[in-house]
């Protein structure tokens, strides 16, 4: 699972056996609400979660469909949003080696993912820390540069 605005993870699983998604999403709000102390007020899913229609525990679940003339814009916008969840997993894969588990057992599959999680997050979080950093070394920079410039030359001839 991850933030609806910022994509920071905020919840991962190891999930064995190939359970039917539907049947996981209870579990992942109950782990969303543990670790980040908040409760979801809705949750957007993809077709693979049908069957949990309406509520559960507490959190509103919209299920993808068609663009039909009784979705608002604005619940059309947070249908689209779900997209951005793809790349995640994908760098989730690909950045924090999970393509590839070296740790045994379901224990250790458990710990690859919330390492993986961590590490991502840990990323990003360190990406916008030396972002603020440089700029502002950057804007320092430049009002120096602006102190040392001459406004005005003054040349008196002889």
């Amino acid at each position: 699972m991850s933030t609806s605005k910022d994509n920071w993870v905020v919840g991962i699983e190891a999930l064995h056996g190939n359970p039917y998604d539907g049947h996981t999403l209870e579990g992942s709000l109950r782990q969303v609400e543990r670790l980040t102390g908040v409760q979801p007020a809705s949750a957007y899913v993809d077709k693979g979660y049908r069957g949990n229609t309406g509520t559960v525990n507490n959190t509103e679940v919209h299920i993808a469909r068609s663009r039909g003339k009784s979705m608002s814009r604005n619940q059309w916008m947070w249908y689209k949003r779900r997209s951005a969840i793809e790349p995640i997993i994908g760098h989730l894969k690909s950045d924090c080696r999970m393509d590839r588990n070296r740790l045994t057992g379901k224990e250790g599959d458990r710990i690859n993912a919330l390492l993986a999680a961590s590490g991502y997050n840990m990323r990003k979080l360190l990406r916008a820390f030396f972002l603020f950093i440089f700029r502002l070394l950057n804007l320092e920079s430049k009002l120096l540069c602006n102190a040392w410039q001459p406004s005005e030359i003054l040349l008196k001839a002889a």
